[in-house]
């Protein structure tokens, strides 16, 4: 076969190729590594800042000791992805852990501990822990009582805090000795490991294909010169690179020195929607939309590997966000024998981005949310208490023991809207048992049978045999199909119609419940905002119901999606985890 073909070519193809793809590829494997690595400094973080919001809400609002911040620790630790969270002293002393058995042993870390309780910078390293287990270690000093809290009342329970396992004995000063702790939390890097070791496959793969593709056409022009009457061996050598390119993971388009389609494989016509037979030898400028021309003008103006991101719109209407490398293939006198362009569908690591910048952004409502609840509920008392004291000593005045009356259920309004923006920060907690869920669903539905007959609203249970139970929190999931059903009376002023459904998910073990209503829908433009605290269309609403209910789901393992057809009505479906998962 390879008669005739020069030694030099092939040699001088791997020498130019291979680096090329080599560096790509390292360069590739490198940035995946910054990122998981600052993904995980991230989460940590956040996993730092989550336990020192809990352990101030616990000490500042509830007057915690020692014990309850112990839980809380133990119970944040509980996450399937975190090994370990501790709290050490700047000797190295364990005075909490999420293993309440190391509780006064000592850390042995090889840090300058003494250092590191001086700075509230991150900082992190990579341990091996148990059975060989890799260890993604983030830390820094633990302030759970800040700067500013010295008030008395805040330094007492400082104090108290302090005495209550988590300072030294013979301390004499609980907040200074605050100052002088460092928080550890371990994360298990299995997953990450495994995550990382997937995406390096994969860019090893895609910089191989492309080697091996560039590789094959230099080769197979030296084969064409040389053998021209062997159609066999140039038959043989199409079927490999035809069948290479069909099964790729990745969408490829190569365009020849015509302008003319070269080749489309399946995951090409799957992403752009359009069919190889109606595409292959058309002109590219009348087949491919206009991010992919443009792009294509920029790879003919550049030498080398170009890429890009961009939305796409496909032959359906609809725009898909692709990820595109592209390279342009020479011959041997350096004139372009075409272009070659890969690329891939990124729907669903963008969607897990905004999931993630979600969290974030919710952690940090959570946060802010309840210190400024504590900070207004105390004056709400206060007022309270005098709006009842005039209200018994002008009882027989009627207008100003109406205006007392009035001040009363004024501030027990805003003290139930504190209540809810008090439960949507704190983390959320679930008790998850076996439960028939048809029955759970029913007798929902009778709580809400005086509301639905007075707004003239026909209720509609259906229900499909399920051979196993849920596995929820019983009193979680009433709140949220309550809070589901009261918006669905609300939308229908007119009366209607409220259905709700249960039954199991398609090719899935998951419960689903599914509350549909005959109202007048939602707008297409308020539908990303559903579930953000405090975005609300109504007018005596708050905006905490919705969040509430995304927080119980995502609690559960489950899933929350809203379909909605305005002046038609609204389809919530509710997917949770059965007993078996």
């Amino acid at each position: 076969m390879w008669v005739g073909v020069p030694p030099w070519a092939i040699i001088g193809a791997v020498v130019i190729l291979a680096p090329i793809f080599a560096f790509i590829t390292v360069r590739s494997i490198d940035q995946q590594k910054k990122s998981t690595t600052n993904l995980l400094v991230e989460k940590g973080a956040a996993l730092i800042r989550s336990f020192e919001a809990g352990a101030r809400t616990g000490m500042i609002g509830m007057r915690w000791g020692g014990n309850q911040v112990q839980k809380l620790l133990s119970e944040t630790a509980q996450q399937p992805d975190i090994a370990y969270i501790l709290v050490t002293d700047a000797s190295g002393m364990i005075l909490a852990d999420s293993d309440e058995q190391k509780i006064g042993a000592l850390y042995t870390t090889g840090l300058d501990l003494q250092q590191i309780a001086l700075s509230s910078e991150i900082r992190w390293r990579q341990i091996t822990g148990k059975s060989n287990a890799q260890i993604f270690e983030v830390f820094r000093r633990f302030t759970p009582i800040r700067n500013g809290g010295s008030r008395q009342g805040m330094h007492m329970r400082g104090n108290d805090w302090c005495r209550s396992h988590l300072v030294p004995q013979g301390t004499s000063n609980g907040a200074a000795s605050l100052s002088k702790q460092i928080i550890f939390v371990g994360l298990n890097m299995g997953a990450v490991e495994e995550a990382r070791r997937e995406d390096t496959r994969r860019s090893v793969i895609m910089a191989a294909t492309l080697l091996l593709i560039c590789f094959t056409g230099v080769i197979a022009l030296f084969l064409a010169q040389a053998y021209r009457s062997t159609k066999a061996s140039l038959s043989r050598v199409k079927a490999f690179s035809d069948n290479l390119v069909e099964n790729m993971p990745i969408g490829l388009l190569a365009i020849d020195k015509d302008d003319r389609i070269a080749s489309f494989n399946q995951h090409a016509e799957a992403v752009l929607e359009l069919s190889a037979d109606k595409t292959l030898g058309s002109y590219a400028g009348n087949i491919l939309s206009k991010p992919l021309s443009n792009f294509l003008l920029r790879l003919k103006s550049q030498d080398g590997l170009m890429e890009s991101e961009f939305e796409c719109p496909v032959h359906s209407g609809k725009t898909v966000p692709l990820e595109v490398i592209g390279t342009v293939l020479k011959d041997e006198t350096g004139g372009p024998l075409g272009w070659i362009m890969l690329f891939r569908d990124l729907t669903e690591i963008q969607h897990l981005k905004k999931e993630v910048a979600r969290s974030r952004h919710l952690a940090s409502i959570g946060t802010l949310a309840a210190g400024v609840a504590h900070e207004i509920r105390n004056p709400l008392s206060s007022i309270k208490g005098f709006a009842t004291y005039f209200k018994e000593r002008y009882r027989d005045v009627p207008e100003d023991l109406s205006t007392a009356e009035i001040m009363i259920q004024e501030v027990e309004r805003l003290n139930r809207v504190i209540g809810q923006l008090l439960e949507f920060a704190r983390p959320m907690t679930v008790q998850k048992e076996s439960v028939p869920l048809e029955r759970l669903v029913k007798h929902s539905l009778k709580l809400i049978e005086g509301d639905a007959h007075a707004k003239g609203v026909e209720i509609a249970f259906q229900s499909a045999a399920v051979p196993h139970e849920a596995w929820i929190d019983t009193d979680r999931i009433t709140q949220v199909l309550l809070n589901l059903y009261l918006n669905a009376i609300e939308s229908m002023e007119q009366g209607g119609v409220l259905t709700v459904g249960v039954d199991l998910e398609e090719n899935s073990d998951r419960f689903r419940i599914i509350v549909s209503d005959t109202g007048k829908g939602i707008p297409e433009k308020d539908l990303p905002n559903l579930f953000d605290p405090y975005f609300t269309t109504k007018s005596t609403g708050t905006g905490l119901g919705l969040a509430i209910v995304h927080k119980i789901i995502e609690s559960h393992g489950g899933e929350i999606r809203i379909e909605t057809t305005p002046e038609k009505g609204t389809t919530v479906t509710v997917l949770l985890p059965s007993k078996d998962r």
